[in-house]
């Protein structure tokens, strides 16, 4: 392999872990067993690592009391509380494989879920927000064969499994733990699919464990660091790079509230002192706009991890200058590779952290090839990125034709990212394959116009999208989102401001001025939805 090939292999230095996820939680719970583990600020309840581990077997031994076995799925469906934390471990205890649900889903999705898994034990909040949680389960066990048990956290099946972990033989989970694999199945996470039924990526303790383990190395997490979490628990972002990156280290999970809330957040980190903050670039656009931010003492923070799409540059520098996280990191990944493949270290540039995704993570690697002849391409040229190594999920459950397609012969996951590594091997996510835009035969990556318009000082956030053309095939929209008090932006000022310095086919035609994006739950912007939507504002078709 040619320097001048587009391909990288992470470091090596600090071996891989062997262990299960309940062998390193017991082994930190030797090292630190009367520092924090696990605080839920809007309760005030805590637990040390001596307290969380004694209630994560008391659960574990339920779990195994009712008849939950190795390999069997146990779903979990609630907002972000002490109890979901608390089920991930002991289901990766006694060896039961963690479906988790998206607390946004509705009836038809959490049917699907539950049946395309097998699911055989459902646990899950009441209600929250307007999902009426137990109503809907109800409506759907009928639909869900093999759906033998479901519990509600805070009624009387949740306190009765708690009760026959209590009575319980401790030698049914030590026996139960001996019988798991690194390479087990633990975890089946739904990927949010733009097109079709959600894929359930299966990732193993080896996956997961090692994803978080690397990626708090990379932020040089101890067990002096306390780690505020208001990204949600049933994706990656949040159980892995939050709950498992502690937990490998000894450092604390700080649960700021049940879904994101700004204030909620920022009062969490100053009260707990927190030293890391998670979250997408919307929810640091989100706490910077709070109009009580600079009465919140932020002092404490020292990095953070910010993913789940691509950072403006102006958001990061406000992360770095006014919130104090001189260290935060980028993260790069997807929930087929546990997730994270790519990161920034603490001593990169901003510079580095404001325009590239970083560098392979350790015992990884990553290549950019043609889309077309699947050849890996010379550094500095576009094409899609691929990952391989010990992160790459075992598969999606039940579905052996669409993990083929996701990953090749040779074990490398296709991310259909679009991706240029330059010759230090940093990585530049340019967009999505499907999003690129051709105009006029002229390739547009909305993420470079994106990166231009936040530069406009009424701008907040905007995205860039393509609309059908008649002339040119495709033309670009930007749909704006205001700062407080800015008069709405026009196509006409935003040509204004782009003329001399954005090429005439990357100034947008059209402008739309929103309040909020379509979003997942996980803060990724729905982009095929803004493309609906501007179909049917424009009247054209797609």
């Amino acid at each position: 392999m040619s320097a001048a090939s587009s391909h990288a292999s992470g470091a090596r230095e600090v071996p891989l872990l062997g262990d299960t996820i309940g062998e390193n939680l017991d082994r930190t719970v030797r090292r630190f067993p009367d520092r924090d583990a696990l605080v839920e600020a809007a309760t005030g309840r805590r637990w040390t690592y001596a307290e969380f581990a004694a209630d994560v077997d008391t659960l574990a031994l339920g779990l195994l009391g009712l008849g939950i076995t190795k390999g069997d799925r146990v779903g979990i469906w609630a907002p972000n509380r002490a109890e979901w934390t608390l089920i991930q471990y002991a289901t990766a205890k006694m060896g039961a494989i963690l479906v988790t649900v998206n607390p946004a889903y509705r009836l038809h999705e959490l049917e699907y879920v539950v049946r395309q898994s097998g699911m055989r034990l459902l646990i899950a909040a009441e209600r929250f927000k307007t999902s009426d949680y137990a109503a809907m389960i109800a409506e759907a066990r009928p639909n869900c064969p093999a759906l033998e048990f479901t519990v509600l956290l805070d009624g009387p099946d949740h306190e009765a499994l708690l009760a026959r972990g209590r009575t319980a033989d401790p030698a049914e989970l030590a026996g139960a733990a001996a019988a798991l694999d690194p390479d087990d199945p633990i975890n089946i996470q739904y990927t949010s699919g733009t097109t079709g039924f959600p894929k359930g990526a299966t990732l193993s303790h080896r996956n997961i464990l090692n994803n978080g383990y690397f990626v708090g190395e990379l932020c040089h997490y101890t067990e002096q660091d306390r780690v505020c979490i208001p990204v949600p628990f049933y994706h990656c972002f949040g159980m892995v790079m939050g709950n498992l990156a502690c937990t490998s280290h000894g450092a604390a999970m700080v649960i700021p509230a049940p879904s994101f809330d700004p204030a909620a957040t920022l009062a969490a980190v100053q009260a707990e002192a927190c030293t890391s903050l998670y979250g997408v670039p919307t929810m640091f656009i989100a706490e910077l706009a709070d109009p009580a931010f600079n009465t919140y003492d932020l002092s404490s923070l020292r990095t953070g991890i910010m993913a789940g799409s691509p950072c403006p540059v102006e958001v990061m520098k406000e992360v770095i200058d006014r919130m104090g996280m001189a260290e935060v990191s980028i993260c790069y990944g997807m929930t087929e590779t546990s997730p994270v493949s790519t990161q920034t270290r603490a001593d990169d540039s901003v510079e580095r952290r404001v325009s590239t995704v970083g560098r392979v993570g350790p015992h990884l690697e990553v290549k950019v090839v043609d889309p077309q002849t699947g050849r890996t391409v010379p550094r500095g040229e576009a094409g899609e990125l691929c990952t391989r190594g010990y992160s790459v999920m075992l598969g999606y459950w039940g579905e052996p034709e669409r993990t083929a397609e996701a990953v090749d012969a040779a074990g490398w996951m296709h991310t259909g990212d679009l991706a240029v590594m330059d010759e230090d091997g940093y990585l530049a996510i340019t967009g999505r394959i499907k999003d690129m835009v051709i105009r006029g035969g002229e390739n547009v990556y909305p993420r470079e116009v994106e990166e231009f318009l936040h530069t406009h000082p009424d701008v907040l956030d905007v995205q860039v999208i393509g609309v059908p053309d008649a002339k040119y095939g495709e033309e670009l929209m930007a749909w704006v989102r205001m700062r407080e008090g800015a008069e709405p932006l026009t196509a006409e000022a935003v040509r204004a401001y782009c003329d001399g310095r954005l090429a005439h086919f990357k100034v947008p035609r059209y402008v739309h001025v929103v309040d909020e994006f379509p979003m997942t739950v996980t803060g990724k912007v729905r982009k095929v939805e803004m493309r609906e939507a501007a179909a049917r504002l424009l009247g054209t078709s797609t």
